[in-house]
């Protein structure tokens, strides 16, 4: 496996970060600003900050098709960023999302025609452009929200979206908007599908938080993270049946808070433990296949157990732990994002992923 690109921007934690299509321009989340940075060589160079937000900014998209930057922030807005005039000067465009609590996530549909913003406010905005008043308004996904939406994550089919919240549940929601979409073809999770139509919900074992959803390659299936360790896939069997198989992986890992679909059958995961790891199975069932990056370094569970040994060793002859507070992992904390970052013919080649420790990583399969 090559080894992975690392890019230390900064000592800040990274929210949220996105790459544009050709791979060189990267957006990233960086408290009340978005930093813009352009590939140079094998360096990211800061080009540009997107400044608009008064408070921390908790998610960022690049549409691929059209360029297009969208935010979201604690400050109840969203904007989206485009290019203008002579200089190609970033202009942002408010978006009504008619929100009370803060924005905490949002991505563009693959059609990106709409995008989706989740909050604490127990509501998901499900933005369009309305071209007659030439601006951006929302339609809101509110029952049978709970609690605050953590994570959203769009079908193949740009209707359907995906939700997950700190109410333990994962939802699969119709987000059809008329004269926006076109309308879509029967699958697993329904045929008639006006807007706010539940076709799926699912509560995760222990009502732990979900961390993040996502929608396999197909969109036949919904991963899930939850606190409690544990990635659960659901495979719906059509609408108003039970699911064909609800599989759950529990793990004695920290939890993960993001992840994605590299095949049909793979799922990579990251998040507290500050490394990824593979998950490989099918319906029969799912496993995790081991981590990113001890992929060919044998023994290092036993070298890991070594090192606690080691720690706890010198807390008790010197009343310290080691000097040394360096991970053996890429990442030196949490890791907040994944994100597809290059495909292939089989699947996800390559994916990107951020964290707390202010890097962003660029990952070969």
């Amino acid at each position: 496996m090559a080894p992975p690109e690392v890019h230390h921007l900064f000592h800040a934690p990274i929210a949220d970060h996105s790459f544009s299509a050709d791979r060189q321009t990267l957006a990233v989340a960086r408290d009340s600003n978005v930093e813009l940075y352009a590939k140079s060589g094998n360096k990211l160079v800061l080009q540009d900050e997107l400044k608009g937000h008064d408070k921390t900014v908790t998610g960022v998209d690049i549409a691929p098709g059209s360029g297009r930057i969208v935010t979201c922030s604690q400050d109840r807005n969203a904007y989206v960023w485009e290019p203008t005039g002579p200089s190609n000067a970033w202009k942002p465009t408010l978006v009504l999302l008619r929100i009370n609590r803060a924005a905490t996530s949002v991505r563009w549909s693959p059609s990106e025609t709409k995008f989706a913003v989740g909050s604490g406010a127990r509501t998901i905005a499900v933005c369009y452009f309305e071209s007659e008043n030439d601006w951006w308004v929302s339609k809101h996904l509110k029952k049978p929200i709970r609690s605050t939406v953590t994570s959203v994550a769009w079908h193949p089919n740009s209707v359907l979206l995906g939700a997950g919240s700190t109410d333990g549940h994962a939802r699969v929601f119709s987000g059809f908007v008329k004269g926006v979409d076109e309308r879509p073809g029967p699958s697993v999770w329904g045929e008639k599908l006006p807007f706010n139509t539940v076709c799926g919900e699912y509560l995760n074992n222990t009502a732990g938080w979900v961390h993040d959803v996502a929608f396999s390659p197909s969109g036949d299936a919904l991963a899930f993270a939850s606190h409690d360790s544990s990635v659960t896939v659901v495979y719906p069997a059509g609408p108003d049946q039970a699911p064909r198989a609800v599989v759950s992986v529990s793990t004695q890992l920290l939890p993960f808070v993001s992840l994605i679909w590299s095949s049909e059958s793979e799922i990579i995961a990251a998040g507290y433990d500050c490394e990824a790891y593979r998950l490989q199975g099918s319906e029969q069932g799912w496993a995790i296949a081991g981590s990113i990056e001890s992929a060919g370094r044998p023994g290092l569970k036993d070298q890991r157990e070594e090192s606690a040994l080691n720690m706890f060793r010198q807390m008790d002859l010197k009343g310290k732990s080691r000097d040394d507070t360096q991970l053996k992992t890429v990442h030196q904390n949490t890791i907040s994002t994944v994100r597809s970052y290059a495909e292939g013919g089989d699947g996800v080649r390559q994916f990107s992923s951020n964290g707390v420790d202010g890097r962003v990583v660029v990952w070969t399969l």
